[in-house]
């Protein structure tokens, strides 16, 4: 990613509503959300929203589509991606695995059980 999208992306993130659109995107997954729901989840006027939302595409961090007479809004993820990526590349002197935050390691996967003998019916 390039030093001024990563710029453009944070600016774009810099403001209370902006996030909360985003990251409310982001939960929702790739097929999106109709804006309708947005506004309603986040109690925000169709038209602040419409700003929000401007703002947020031209940063290249949401895409939309038509689906009949709603507006589809999604997270682009490969641009989340890509601007984790730039803030995180030189992490721990080019050691980026060291910087992981820490709610998102995982934790080890629990020893199976072990299995269980049958007992011979008598």
């Amino acid at each position: 990613m390039e030093k001024s999208n990563a710029v453009a992306a944070l600016a774009a993130l810099a403001q209370d509503n902006r996030l909360d659109v985003y990251r409310l995107l982001v939960q929702a997954g790739p097929d999106g959300l109709p804006a309708g729901q947005v506004a309603a989840a986040l109690k925000l006027a169709p038209n602040t929203l419409t700003f929000h939302f401007d703002r947020l595409r031209g940063a290249g961090l949401v895409s939309v589509r038509r689906d009949g007479r709603s507006m589809i809004y999604a997270a682009r993820y490969d641009t989340m991606n890509e601007l984790l990526g730039y803030l995180t590349e030189n992490c721990c002197q080019g050691r980026a695995g060291r910087c992981v935050p820490a709610r998102m390691k995982r934790a080890p996967a629990p020893a199976p059980a072990p299995a269980r003998r049958k007992e011979p019916v008598t």
